[in-house]
């Protein structure tokens, strides 16, 4: 066994290569020799470097005398078969090129030459029915070199085949290079490879559908009596709904999988795994993924109008050298818009303040704030303010994404909770619209400004302020939030509108209190409160007119004592 190190012209009936290859390699090895025969290959074993693509790293095998002739196959790093070839002629090439990365390579192939109108007694066919049983050629003597057999098993719709090796003696060696029996998902050796299997063994093989392939092939030497092989149908499970449920907030990206949904196929929670392997999930009725919205290797991509998170959930076999089970990807993503839609009221003298918050995906908070060094929020009620009073506003967006940043965009001020036809702007594309805002340079998860109170002329003195904040990227030196104020007319609107908006009210302030429509619902105990401004106001009525009384009679008594005075007269005040 053997070949030089890379690539040969090779003209023997027969012969197993065993080739190591490194980075940056291009090898090419010819096959021919003057027969009337055709040329079998196998490549029986083949590790290409982790991660290799059929781009950078593969083999192609040419139906002729060089890399000319007619591509007749590829085998890459995620061929999921045994790649058996063959030739037309007697004649055939292929190369093996690899990419840059430090990593040896290891390839077993081997070929020989055949006459494709020898045939093998018991070698293959059809088999179809329920259940039926098949064995090697010459069981249980030994069965013959250079043997390829190919049976594809069909049982009846809507049924799944389980195939058991009721005996099994083949060639052993550690990676079944040389002689192997290959068991297929469907009935093509071209994928769905579920097992491949050689030495002294009884193993089970389950399809996932109603039909099934094997493939018996041998080399040259070292054979043995082959094998006995039964198999039966049962009916496939009803469909189970993929029941998989996703939550995203700013913080946490969930994912829920029911047990059943996994059962069907074929898997558990021990199977599963995420981008990060080591990011567990939590175990009850349901499998539970629960974790940071940028950790256990999510991924983030920035679409202009909103960022999408995206972790994957791989589900393969464990713990085994064989597998019946194809590996399955559950492809979470969170897709968060930039735009916020935040809603906050203040009204002028004796009603309250109060903030209203409605969140797209990314969980924002808008407060007031005493000062501009936004430590202490306001948050008693009622809050109480003048006309003219400077307003401290900061927009908080409650994210794990360390890498984001709040931008407010547009704020707008409204005396109707409905924002309808009467509106003043405030902010308008990130541009101050009324000369007492002061716009705060962005500060990662806090978008901040300050305003003076007013109150709309001929209206009620509630004032509602509704903002738009969008949230970038902070490493994105081109996104909206890093342009800040751009006038209407070169804005592309389209780029920064909220897809989705939520408006929540009706707000209820404390006036509506006092309406009609609320008094006859008052308790004893708020009738009596209400009461007592009217008595307050009756006392000091009847306390005024008595007052007013006593002043009158002092005053007759005054005038008429003063009038029987003598000298009594009016003295002109001399001019300064």
């Amino acid at each position: 066994v053997g070949a030089p190190r890379c690539g040969a012209s090779l003209q023997d009936p027969n012969k197993p290569l065993t080739i190591t290859l490194n980075a940056n390699a291009s090898c090419v090895w010819q096959i021919q020799r003057n027969v009337n025969q055709t040329i079998r290959l196998i490549f029986s074993y083949f590790k290409f470097a982790p991660s290799s693509s059929c781009e950078t790293e593969s083999i192609k095998i040419y139906d002729g005398p060089s890399t000319n002739s007619p591509l007749l196959g590829q085998v890459c790093n995620d061929t999921d078969a045994i790649p058996v070839l063959q030739s037309s002629s007697n004649s055939l090439t292929f190369r093996i090129t690899t990419n840059s990365v430090a990593f040896t390579r290891n390839f077993f192939v081997f070929y020989y030459y055949f006459l494709p109108e020898k045939s093998i007694e018991n070698c293959g066919g059809q088999l179809t029915g329920p259940n039926g049983t098949f064995i090697s050629p010459n069981y249980p003597a030994p069965y013959p070199e250079f043997t390829y057999c190919v049976w594809h098993i069909q049982t009846p719709k809507n049924t799944k085949i389980n195939l058991q090796f009721k005996d099994f003696f083949l060639e052993l060696d550690y990676n079944c290079q040389f002689d192997f029996t290959a068991i297929y998902d469907g009935l093509t050796t071209n994928t769905g490879l579920i097992g491949k299997i050689c030495g002294r063994a009884q193993p089970r093989f389950e399809s996932s559908s109603n039909v099934m392939t094997v493939v018996l092939s041998t080399d040259y030497a070292n054979s043995y009596r082959g094998f006995s092989a039964q198999y039966t149908s049962t009916p496939l499970p009803g469909p189970v709904e993929p029941n998989i449920y996703l939550t995203c907030s700013s913080d946490t990206m969930r994912i829920v999988l029911s047990k059943a949904y996994l059962a069907s196929l074929g898997y558990n929670e021990t199977h599963l795994q995420l981008n990060d392997p080591t990011c567990s999930p939590v175990t009850t009725d349901s499998v539970i993924f629960s974790f940071p919205l940028g950790g256990c290797g999510t991924t983030k991509k920035n679409e202009g109008s909103s960022i999408t998170y995206t972790n994957i959930i791989s589900l393969s076999a464990t713990g085994s050298i064989i597998t019946r089970q194809k590996s399955i990807q559950i492809i979470a993503k969170c897709k968060m818009e930039n735009n916020s839609t935040l809603e906050l009221i203040y009204t002028t003298k004796n009603n309250v303040i109060q903030d209203i918050t409605t969140v797209g995906q990314y969980n924002t908070s808008m407060l007031f704030y005493e000062s501009d060094n936004f430590s202490k929020p306001i948050q008693h009620s009622p809050y109480y303010v003048d006309l003219n009073q400077t307003l401290f506003v900061q927009v908080s967006l409650h994210s794990a994404d360390p890498n984001l940043l709040v931008f407010v965009d547009t704020c707008i001020a409204s005396p109707q909770p409905d924002f309808g036809s009467l509106t003043y702007d405030l902010i308008r594309s990130g541009c101050r619209k009324d000369n007492t805002v002061e716009i705060y340079q962005p500060l990662e998860h806090y978008g901040r400004f300050r305003f003076n109170a007013f109150r709309f002329l001929h209206s009620f003195p509630s004032v509602y302020l509704q903002c738009e904040v969008l949230i970038c990227d902070s490493n994105d030196t081109n996104s909206r939030c890093a342009k800040g104020c751009i006038s209407r007319q070169k804005r592309d609107v389209s780029s920064y509108r909220s897809k989705t908006s939520t408006i929540v009210g009706p707000i209820r302030l404390k006036r509506d209190l006092r309406s009609a429509d609320r008094s006859e619902s008052l308790t004893k105990a708020d009738a009596e409160e209400a009461s007592k401004p009217h008595q307050y106001s009756f006392y000091m009525f009847s306390f005024v007119v008595l007052i007013s009384n006593i002043v009158i009679v002092v005053a007759v008594i005054l005038k008429y004592h003063i009038k029987h005075q003598p000298g009594y007269g009016y003295q002109k005040i001399q001019s300064l």
